[in-house]
């Protein structure tokens, strides 16, 4: 089955996978310019899903997508938060594992994209077409003072994870 979107956003996904990746190339320290583009291309992700293809299979079967969005919207909104303190490889791990679980939710057979992909395969399209003319959406510096990361552990705890035990359990 020929499945547009979900090429796309998995596509996506392995970008700015690489992008993190090359942020950690020295294991020593975390490339600031890598890292800035990894803020940005996920948050630009992160708003292709939210104002796109979220509101798109709303029109479609607003049912549906009202079971389905809040685990996602909660999740959007700690990884949003985990791009405001400036990153160190105890956040790093913590932004790896919850990507690792969202990704897969939303990749997974029966996941989010097939979801989607099936309520929306009328205007296909229409919605990659505004994909591509998605902008980055635009960040100020991190934010290094202590707030800014209990800010984002609090909507990790709201997403259903703990920052905490996600580095205790980490390899």
């Amino acid at each position: 089955m020929n499945k547009p979107l979900h090429q796309f956003f998995t596509k996506d996904h392995q970008r700015i996978d690489k992008i993190l990746n090359k942020a950690l190339e020295n294991a020593d320290e975390i490339n600031p310019k890598y890292y800035h583009q990894f803020r940005t291309q996920l948050l630009r992700h992160i708003k292709m899903e939210e104002k796109i293809l979220f509101p798109a299979a709303k029109l479609v079967n607003l049912e549906v997508m009202q079971k389905l969005i809040p685990r996602y919207r909660l999740e959007h909104g700690a990884l949003t938060a985990l791009m405001v303190p400036p990153p160190d490889f105890n956040l790093i791990k913590v932004i790896k594992y919850l990507l690792q679980k969202h990704d897969f939710a939303e990749e997974e057979t029966g996941g989010l994209y097939d979801v989607c992909e099936a309520l929306t395969s009328n205007q296909t399209q229409e919605i990659l077409d505004q994909l591509a003319e998605t902008k980055e959406v635009p960040v100020h510096p991190t934010n290094s003072a202590p707030i800014a990361l209990e800010s984002a552990k609090r909507a990790l705890i709201r997403a259903g994870y703990n920052y905490d035990e996600i580095l205790q359990n980490a390899s």
